[in-house]
């Protein structure tokens, strides 16, 4: 009997012999509103990796992108982050921080994240039943920090210079800081465990094109021991432990791994084919992010195929190991997200044909 997609995804995540690789593909909100109809036709010709997608579901003359995602419109986030983005289904960035002085820090008042979610409020009961509905259909369950759970929570907060200047100086209000933050996450991962979930993900981008967006002797320092107070509970209730960033971590990824990551999710390009497959592989599940900035929106229909197939001989192995997610942005053509559907549905059994 075939696997199901969730023990397919458990034993490739433990590398112990999946049947296929997993892979999927996110499309942003603003390449639907770019594309449309357009889009729809590709979909339909991938049932694979569209199962439950059909034609003429999504309204585009009325659709909400979201709070911190629609164009020309600030939007205050429940830790008083004001957001601005410029593209309607693209995430915004923060243009002004509610500790840009330390002098508001005694004052300031952390969100509860048991009644308030960042952009919304939370309906922890709600989340439990829709988590329970999955479990009971076999389907993967997973929960997680939001995007930008810590790091990127402490500059959004700070603003990224006072930030930076914050961790070369080793500012005395640092730490108290940082443990409000952790305190909130925590009570969130707890959460999770108690409802029940297969994996806990935490996302945040730590590295910009070439190099971490902090040294990697600031990030042992302030960073690793919160990550580890995080991840150790997961770990202990047997969950698989994902970790998202954008940017090159390759200095990082020992520390990540210490601290309890099971699956990484780094990107390809950006890092290395080459690196991934000598410094991670087999040491921890790799959930690749494949290129969104030079082949995929830009190459030929060969030139992705050959990103794809280079990705699944390197990194990929019987065992399992390796899982693929692409995220899909403009400028991105239709007939290069319909390539690269055809690339991953050609080799997401690659290792075991």
């Amino acid at each position: 009997m075939a696997l199901s997609e969730r023990e397919n995804y458990l034993r490739n995540a433990s590398m112990n012999r999946p049947e296929w690789m997993p892979c999927r593909i996110s499309i942003s909100d603003a390449t639907w509103d770019q594309l449309r109809e357009e889009l729809e036709e590709v979909l339909v010709r991938h049932p694979i990796l569209f199962p439950d997608f059909k034609k003429g579901k999504r309204n585009y003359g009325n659709w909400d992108f979201g709070p911190a995602h629609r164009a020309n419109e600030k939007f205050t986030d429940a830790w008083g982050c004001v957001w601005e983005s410029s593209i309607d289904g693209l995430e915004g960035q923060v243009i002004k921080s509610p500790l840009d002085s330390w002098n508001k820090l005694k004052d300031y008042k952390v969100p509860d994240p048991l009644k308030q979610a960042d952009r919304a409020p939370a309906n922890w009961g709600e989340t439990a039943e829709q988590i329970e509905k999955a479990r009971r259909e076999g389907s993967l369950v997973s929960g997680g920090l939001p995007h930008g759970f810590f790091f990127m929570r402490l500059y959004y907060l700070r603003g990224f210079e006072n930030l930076m200047f914050d961790i070369a100086t080793e500012n005395v209000h640092l730490p108290e800081l940082i443990e409000l933050v952790y305190e909130h996450n925590k009570k969130i991962v707890e959460q999770w465990l108690k409802i029940g979930v297969d994996v806990v993900t935490f996302g945040e981008d730590l590295g910009t094109q070439t190099a971490s967006l902090i040294s990697p002797k600031g990030f042992h320092k302030w960073v690793v021991p919160v990550y580890k107070r995080l991840m150790k509970p997961p770990r202990e209730a047997g969950c698989q432990v994902y970790l998202h960033s954008d940017g090159y971590i390759m200095e990082l990824m020992d520390d990540l791994i210490e601290c309890g990551v099971t699956i990484i999710n780094p990107q390809d390009l950006c890092n290395g084919i080459e690196n991934l497959a000598k410094y991670v592989k087999g040491r921890v599940s790799i959930d690749l992010d494949i290129d969104r900035q030079k082949i995929i929106p830009f190459g030929t229909r060969k030139e992705i195929y050959s990103l794809i197939e280079e990705e699944v001989r390197k990194l990929g192995s019987r065992q399992g190991g390796l899982s693929m997610i692409a995220g899909i942005y403009p400028p991105t053509p239709p007939e290069n997200i319909d390539a690269l559907c055809e690339a991953l549905e050609e080799f997401r059994t690659y290792w075991w044909r």
